[in-house]
């Protein structure tokens, strides 16, 4: 596997590295040893499955707070989705930026988000299928969320958003976090 930074220093994109034949391909997709090495966690309690139907729709931006924070390694499985994370670390030097990466089955990437960072995509095509791994179970009263048009996050999605649930749509600002 490949393992690329990105402007976060704990967010990475990890690439698997398909070997190929007449019959397709095999590729692994998490070592326990690989992501060790690199610093990150090696323990999942929980997977979860999403489908989106619509080219334009947006799920997030979410996290759990502590004393129960996510850790999440995010797939796309079919499909493709700019994937977005934003720092909510109130005492980072980073609070408030974010960052994208097309994940999409073809370029098999995944995306690993640490715990203070809201997660949220937009899917670019006619449906989309994400799989996450998460680090620590769901607590419904821990959920976080911010809204995905925070216009002093300032998040740039490549289509019209649509479909975003009444839940997202209420979310509150980044300033509401300070």
């Amino acid at each position: 596997m490949k393992f690329t930074p990105t402007k976060f220093e704990q967010v990475w994109i990890i690439e698997p590295e398909p070997k190929q034949d007449e019959r397709g391909f095999f590729a692994r997709t998490y070592c326990a040893q690989e992501f060790a090495a690199h610093g990150l966690n090696t323990q999942w309690v929980q997977q979860n499955h999403t489908l989106t139907k619509a080219r334009g729709s947006v799920r997030g931006m979410h996290w759990q707070a502590a004393p129960n924070p996510e850790i999440k390694l995010v797939r796309c499985l079919a499909g493709s989705v700019l994937d977005v994370v934003v720092d909510v670390r109130t005492d980072s030097a980073t609070f408030g930026q974010w960052q994208a990466i097309e994940l999409s089955a073809q370029n098999m990437r995944a995306l690993y988000i640490p715990a203070g960072f809201a997660h949220g995509f937009q899917c670019l095509g006619d449906s989309c299928e994400l799989f996450y791994l998460m680090s620590d179970f769901y607590h419904a009263d821990l959920a976080r969320g911010l809204r995905c048009e925070d216009p002093s996050v300032g998040i740039t999605w490549p289509l019209p958003i649509i479909n975003l649930s009444s839940r997202d749509a209420a979310l509150p600002l980044l300033r509401e976090f300070q």
